[in-house]
């Protein structure tokens, strides 16, 4: 099945008052899961090409494989670059990506406009939405000054209003990665102050590990997708480590053990989130 439109997905999402899952793959076996998961759940999924699997197999076959293993299916998907850096925003542009974020978060704030505003320019031209991050998100359990690190509210609508991105990622107490510690609650008001000044659907990084709670208070505010990994590779891990407790088993039973778990657990985020049995096809039949 051929890709479908970010921005609709999304667009129906804000409509609907619930979210968008947007998971990362790390081979062929974890691709497969998101996509069955999709199916199972009749939810629509962003596929994304992230920062670990780039430089595994290069981001040409990882586009490949992600596309290869979504056209077989019947899952309602959108393959994106997630954390992209100005030279491989350009180079997925050209492999076809719908779906494109820039990640110049890390620059100084007048840069950010800059460069996000190129590559604003460049991928509408193609037709593509592009999703950028302002603030900064710490690893898991990491000690931050988060004031320093929240996304400032006014800072997010002069860089919106002046880049004219789709979706803005944003910090509001989310990590990357699950915390051991006591994690930081969400600044669910910053979220609303931000969606009131800004007018466009925000993102979530770092899903994992929030309480569902909080996930649900952060959709209510304005968050329509919700990055996540850490959650599905753990049980995916958990699958492999579960047979070779066995003792020696084909790698592929590990695999195979692995890709369910990871199945299972992307359904439930998409319970979660709110996106299972919101396929466009469905919603369509239903209207």
């Amino acid at each position: 099945m051929p890709q479908v439109d970010p921005r609709q997905i999304i667009k129906d999402a804000s409509e609907g008052s619930y979210a968008v899952g947007a998971f990362n793959m790390h081979n062929e076996e974890t691709t497969e899961a998101l996509v069955r998961a999709a199916e199972r759940a009749k939810s629509p999924v962003f596929l994304q090409v992230g920062r670990a699997i780039v430089p595994h197999m290069g981001l040409k076959k990882a586009y490949e494989m992600t596309r290869r293993v979504a056209e077989e299916s019947e899952a309602e998907y959108v393959i994106h670059l997630d954390h992209g850096p100005w030279e491989e925003v350009f180079e997925a542009i050209k492999l076809g990506f719908t779906s494109i974020m820039y990640d110049g978060a890390h620059l100084p704030f007048e840069e950010n406009i800059r460069t996000t505003r190129k590559v604003v320019e460049v991928a509408h031209s193609f037709g593509i939405p592009v999703e950028a991050e302002l603030g900064k998100i710490p690893d898991a359990d990491q000690q931050v000054d988060w004031q320093s690190y929240y996304t400032n509210v006014a800072e997010a609508e002069r860089f919106v209003a002046e880049t004219g991105v789709d979706f803005l990622a944003i910090s509001v107490g989310i990590v990357h990665g699950v915390p051991l510690a006591t994690a930081q609650p969400l600044d669910i008001q910053r979220v609303k102050e931000i969606e009131a000044a800004v007018g466009i659907p925000l993102v979530l990084h770092g899903a994992s590990g929030v309480p569902d709670d909080e996930i649900r208070a952060a959709m209510a505010a304005g968050v329509h997708k919700f990055n996540a990994d850490t959650d599905l590779r753990l049980a995916f891990r958990a699958g492999i480590e579960a047979v070779w407790s066995q003792g020696d088993r084909q790698l592929e039973d590990a695999m195979a053990e692995g890709r369910e778990r990871m199945i299972q657990a992307t359904i439930e985020k998409m319970e979660l989130y709110g996106c299972a049995g919101k396929a466009r096809g469905l919603l369509r039949a239903q209207r």
